[in-house]
């Protein structure tokens, strides 16, 4: 057993504060929209100039020009507001946003965090990530512990290009939660029917 995508993305809905300012990043982190906790007011920010992002439409409420920053349709809020990307960084950079949640290819057991390109593949771009894990408050990483072959995404070093160095505060995996501490990782909790030594046995990156 482990946690799905939609399950993944409630956890790492969690991780939500009253009245932040919060980035979704591109992948499973767009399903946390989803899953707010009741009570729980927060402001989504999208870096292609959106503050206020909705839940995702339903089909009859799909409009093709409000997109978030993965080009995915999303709705509005009676409190939304827009404008240019430069301003849109411009909150980022300035430290305005209290957390961003992302997908990764790898993290490292120091917080580095690889997540924008695979040598030798077709790119379109670093997109925001880089200004979001130098600007933000907090960074939770979400994705899955293995890859396809079964290896290790959480790793002693990253082996891809690195988006940021010791940037990673909180790793929500299908397999569990950890955080990064000093000298390593530190087990936060197992997902369903996930146990201990299988979140460490799944795991390159040392344990503490």
């Amino acid at each position: 057993m482990a946690w799905d995508r939609n399950q993944m993305a409630a956890r790492a809905a969690q991780e939500l504060q009253n009245g932040w300012y919060v980035n979704l990043g591109i992948g499973i982190p767009t399903l946390v929209s989803n899953y707010i906790p009741e009570g729980i007011e927060v402001t989504l920010q999208s870096e292609n100039g959106m503050l206020g992002m909705g839940p995702f439409p339903t089909e009859d409420a799909i409009d093709a020009d409000l997109i978030n920053a993965g080009k995915q349709t999303i709705t509005e809020l009676p409190q939304t507001a827009y404008f240019d990307s430069a301003q849109s960084f411009g909150m980022i950079r300035g430290g305005k946003i209290a957390m961003a949640i992302l997908g990764a290819m790898e993290v490292a057991e120091n917080g580095d965090l690889a997540n924008w390109m695979i040598p030798g593949k077709l790119v379109k771009g670093m997109g925001g990530a880089m200004d979001l894990v130098a600007g933000v408050g907090r960074v939770v990483v979400v994705m899955d512990h293995t890859n396809k072959h079964g290896d290790s995404k959480v790793l002693k070093d990253c082996t891809l290009p690195l988006t940021g160095k010791s940037v990673v505060d909180r790793i929500i995996t299908n397999l569990g939660v950890l955080d990064v501490v000093e000298g390593g990782l530190k087990i936060v909790e197992c997902a369903d029917g996930v146990t201990e030594d299988e979140l460490r046995a799944a795991t390159q990156a040392k344990i503490v």
